[in-house]
Parts: structure tokens; sequence; C-alpha cells
């Protein structure tokens, strides 16, 4: 009976298909189910996966955040300037100094979702150019190598808090941006399985007006989500730099529909009120695998873009499908 109900699970399915992509890979290239591997591909995705859950938690609440990784991008490279220019070489402070960039700017989606009405998707695309945009006119245009960055930003790039070395003598480990994750997976299902406003995520996603009607604070609930998601962002983008080394104010924007449709490939509804963070992680797993090896099972890289726009695509049609058929139960058809 318990193996007939985890086959109820969308999260079930994705972790079998994720098996059987891995194998697959594995077959064609023996390095890839290591430890090692494993390691690096949990360093390298975890800037995807905290963006992710800021995504997931919109996506929940019924919105679409388009703004995610402009959000990210403008906390990152302001953070690194404002180090470069105070002569600071403080992670804590960069980290703090994201973090309010980030909350502030989810801040302003808030103000046009929950006070003007502007439905989610059209205030977070305006806001998307709005930021970067205000990124590039009054902050800078300059590309920060690794030269130019603090070293802060390359100790933490480099820290494993467990560690051991390949069979060359090569150290490497699990990184600290995978226990960083782990601790905001933590709090976000906290969040949403043991508070007021986690339960008025999932009715605000399922039906606003119901949810208003039930006493939930609509504007109080709208400013969390997307304050929190800011929140998020402001740290994937101290990882982000600390990861390449590298800041540049045109990267990560143009990216959010990968975000997005790891989230819609974990099961999350497009239309919100259904959806795991479980689901949301092996989503991002499916796609960082995907992306990664493509190459490797003898397609194009291109081919990131079909299959991106196909999670969507198909994620939209399996929800509507889903509306029309609980529909037709609902008048007895």
């Amino acid at each position: 009976m318990k193996m007939k109900k985890l086959f109820n699970y969308n999260e079930t399915y994705l972790f079998l298909v994720l098996v059987i992509f891995s194998l697959s890979i594995t077959i064609v290239n023996p390095v890839f189910f290591t430890l090692d591997n494993f390691a690096d591909l949990a360093k390298n995705s975890t800037g995807t996966a905290i963006l992710a859950i800021g995504v997931f938690i919109v996506l929940l609440s019924g919105g679409t955040d388009v703004s995610c990784t402009a959000v990210a991008i403008s906390a990152e490279y302001i953070a690194a300037r404002v180090l470069i220019a105070s002569g600071v070489s403080n992670i804590y402070m960069a980290f703090a100094i994201a973090i309010l960039v980030g909350i502030g700017l989810g801040a302003i989606n808030a103000i046009f979702v929950s006070i003007f009405r502007i439905p989610v998707l059209i205030a977070t695309l305006g806001t998307a150019s709005l930021f970067h945009g205000a990124l590039l006119q009054f902050v800078g245009t300059k590309s920060l190598n690794a030269g130019d960055l603090p070293q802060c930003f390359k100790d933490f790039g480099n820290y494993s808090v467990i560690s051991w070395k390949l069979p060359n003598g090569t150290p490497t480990g699990l990184s600290v941006f995978f226990f960083i994750l782990l601790g905001l997976l933590l709090l976000t299902w906290f969040i949403l399985k043991f508070t007021m406003i986690g339960r008025g995520i999932y009715a605000l996603g399922g039906n606003s007006e119901a949810a208003k009607r039930s006493g939930y604070n609509i504007h109080k609930i709208n400013f969390f989500i997307y304050c929190y998601a800011g929140f998020l962002a402001g740290i994937m983008g101290i990882i982000h730099i600390s990861l390449i080394n590298y800041g540049n104010p045109m990267y990560l924007v143009g990216s959010e529909l990968t975000v997005i449709a790891a989230v819609v490939l974990g099961g999350t509804r497009i239309t919100g009120g259904t959806g795991t963070l479980t689901g949301t992680m092996l989503g991002v797993a499916m796609i960082m695998i995907l992306q990664k090896n493509l190459v490797l099972i003898g397609l194009s890289s291109y081919w990131q873009d079909f299959f991106v726009g196909l999670i969507i695509v198909i994620g939209v049609t399996i929800t509507n499908v889903q509306n029309k058929l609980k529909a037709l139960k609902g008048v007895g058809v």
C-alpha cells in the first residue's frame, strides 16, 4: 500500500527519470557517477536551487516572478562595488548588503502586486527591466575580474565544510554553498509547514478571494512572499559571484525561464496552490544535469532552450487539463 501511495506523487516519477537519466550518462561517461562529480554538481547548482526556492514560493501563491535574476544580479553587483569602494573584504558584510538590496527590490515588487494590484507576471516583467536598467545606469557596467574582487569572495567560494583529495592529489570537497542551501530549505519548509503565513501562501494560490474571506491578511502575505524571494535572490547573488570569481552586471538576466522551468518540472502548479520543495529540488537537479551533459548524450547545447520551453508548455497544459477535469466533476458530468 505504501509503495502504491508513492506513485501518487509527481516527485516519485521525476526521481525515477532522474536516476535513469543519470545512469544513461554514466554509461557514456563513467566519471559522472562519482562522489567528486556530485559534490561539484551540488556546488554549481546551489545558486540556481536557492533562486528556485524563491520562484517556488511565488508560484505557490499564484504568481510568476520573472524579475528574480535581475534582483540577484543587482544585489551581487552592488555588494561587490560597495566592498571594493570601501576597501573592506568581509563576506558577512557582502551578504548583509546583498540581502538588504534583495529585500528592498522585493518590497517594490510587493507594492506593485499588492497595493496597485498589477498581475504578477506583468509587474515583475516591468521591474526586471527597471531594476537591471537602474543598475547599469546608476551603479555601472564595468566587469569585475578576479583581481578586482575582494579576497573574501575567493576564500568563500573555495571553502569546503567536508574535504578530501582526488587520486591525483587535487583537493576537493562538499562546499559551504550546499549547507547554506540546506539551511534555507529547512527554513522555508518550517515557514510553509508551521506558520500562518505559510498556510496563507497555499491559500492565496488556491483561491485568493477565499483566502481573504478566511481572514488571511493578503497584503502582509504578499509583502512577505516578495521580500523573502528578494532575500533569497540576494544570497544567491553572493554565492554566484563567489563561485565564478567574476562580476558582470549583464550576467544572470535572461536565465529566469530556466529557473521557472525547474520549479514547474518539480510539480508546482503554474496557477498556484500546489507544489513541494522536494519536487523543486528534483526539478533543479534534472535541469542542471541536462544542461551540463547534453553534449555527452550526443545532443547540441541548443537543445537546452527547447527542453526549457517544452517543460513550461507541458506544465501549463497539465494545469489547464486538471482544472477542466475538476470543473467537469464539480458539475457532475
